[in-house]
């Protein structure tokens, strides 16, 4: 089967030139520069996107703590065709496991998307913790045990070979690819069962499912429900707007992360906004931010492939520039914190205010810059992960690892993408000044 199209290299163009009007509107001008600067302290090794590098492309971390020896925490990264990668501290790989083929050579092949981790799930075999990717290409999840010190590596493939389809009725319309897409995971403090939450690519659909350990000690899961989030909207001057994407698409979830403290999924609509809802997917969402280029006029051109932008009327947001993509949490110890935004089409990232009581207010923001030659920072970032709690010696503050849409240096004309490793008392400094 041909390999899956990039999604919408003219939304890309598109975008470019919106930011570059965007920034030069009343009340915008500047508002993504002169934002402070933090480096980071290592990157992981180039992954290549092509068939001498195993078609891997870099996506969506995780980072998982080792309580009994925390300097000896993991990061857990997604690289779509070429499957997992887990990294010690010091972004070294040391382990790598496919993404599993189709059911035959002529359907789409496994495609790792986003990864979460779910901790101390009651399994037959005992508690453990897990690594839960989506799996673009077959439409599933897969479900990973970590065990630190398991010879061969940490991560050990758990997931029910029964488990079904996420939304496709059949191979066929897997194939289509409009399949598990976005993922977040979340334990109900209360019952203490535990979900993923997952969205369907090139639709507006979030999906809730239960996951459910097996006898055999495997993970499965069942659909409990699904939403729709809007695809139109009214404008303040009664005009409706849809994003300008190809024919039959919609605009499309893909970060998402649950405030396991409230229950309080947060979902980037990647051209519309930050929407705030109920992580069992009930109730009303809320739209509590919006990408600049959130109602302006496109018009897609068949030939080019392309969207071709009309007047921005004003109604978008000053933060975040479409995409807005990986979306994390900074909690803090006295309950407070931060939701982390990936702001793609400027390379920034934007932070909020946790509280929902506070309306998730704009708190700052910064940039992932080089910190040398060799050490590039962050560009097209797809997906980034926070964890504030010591990590031994490397990271005494606690980690923020961010994706990297272009590698730089590049081998030649290979592009490249990987992983930055980022001081989180950096990051906290930047918002703080």
């Amino acid at each position: 089967m041909p390999e899956p199209r990039t999604r919408r290299p003219y939304v890309f163009l598109m975008t470019a030139t919106l930011v570059a009007l965007a920034v030069t509107l009343p009340g915008q001008a500047g508002a993504s520069s002169g934002l402070p600067a933090v480096t980071p302290r290592a990157e992981t090794a180039p992954l290549h996107d092509d068939e001498a590098g195993g078609n891997s492309d870099a996506d969506d971390p995780a980072i998982w703590r080792d309580a009994a020896q925390p300097g000896r925490s993991l990061v857990v990264a997604t690289a779509k065709e070429g499957g997992l990668r887990v990294y010690d501290l010091d972004a070294r790989e040391i382990q790598s496991l496919p993404a599993p083929a189709g059911p035959t050579p002529e359907d789409a092949p496994g495609r790792f998307n986003n990864v979460d981790l779910v901790q101390g799930l009651k399994l037959s075999t005992g508690r453990a913790d897990l690594a839960v990717t989506s799996d673009r290409g077959n439409d599933r999840l897969r479900f990973y045990r970590i065990d630190r010190d398991r010879a061969g590596g940490p991560l050990t493939d758990v997931t029910d070979p029964a488990g079904a389809p996420v939304f496709s009725a059949d191979q066929e319309e897997i194939n289509e690819q409009r399949t598990a897409y976005g993922l977040a995971t979340w334990t109900d403090r209360a019952s203490g069962r535990s979900y993923a939450l997952v969205s369907r690519r090139e639709t507006t659909s979030v999906a809730l499912l239960e996951l459910l350990p097996t006898r055999s000690g495997t993970v499965g899961y069942r659909k409990l429900r699904t939403i729709d989030l809007p695809s139109s909207f009214t404008l303040p001057d009664g005009t409706s707007w849809t994003p300008c994407l190809e024919p039959g698409e919609l605009p499309q979830v893909e970060g998402m992360v649950v405030d396991p403290a409230n229950g309080v999924l947060y979902a980037g609509q990647e051209d519309v906004g930050i929407w705030r809802l109920r992580a069992d997917l009930t109730g009303t969402p809320r739209l509590i931010d919006k990408v600049r280029e959130y109602g302006v006029p496109g018009t897609y051109d068949e030939a080019t492939e392309e969207c071709t932008p009309g007047a921005d009327p004003g109604y978008g947001g000053s933060r975040i520039s479409a995409d807005v993509e990986g979306l994390t949490l900074l909690p803090e110890a006295d309950g407070d914190g931060y939701l982390l935004a990936s702001s793609q089409g400027d390379n920034t990232f934007a932070a909020y205010d946790r509280e929902p009581a506070d309306r998730n207010e704009y708190e700052g923001g910064f940039r992932v810059t080089a910190a040398s030659a060799t050490l590039d920072g962050s560009e097209e970032c797809d997906g980034a992960a926070a964890l504030n709690a010591p990590l031994g010696r490397r990271y005494p503050n606690g980690l923020l690892v961010v994706q990297d849409g272009d590698e730089t240096p590049r081998s030649g004309d290979r592009a490249a993408t990987g992983f930055k490793f980022v001081d989180l008392a950096d990051v906290l400094t930047a918002l703080d000044d």
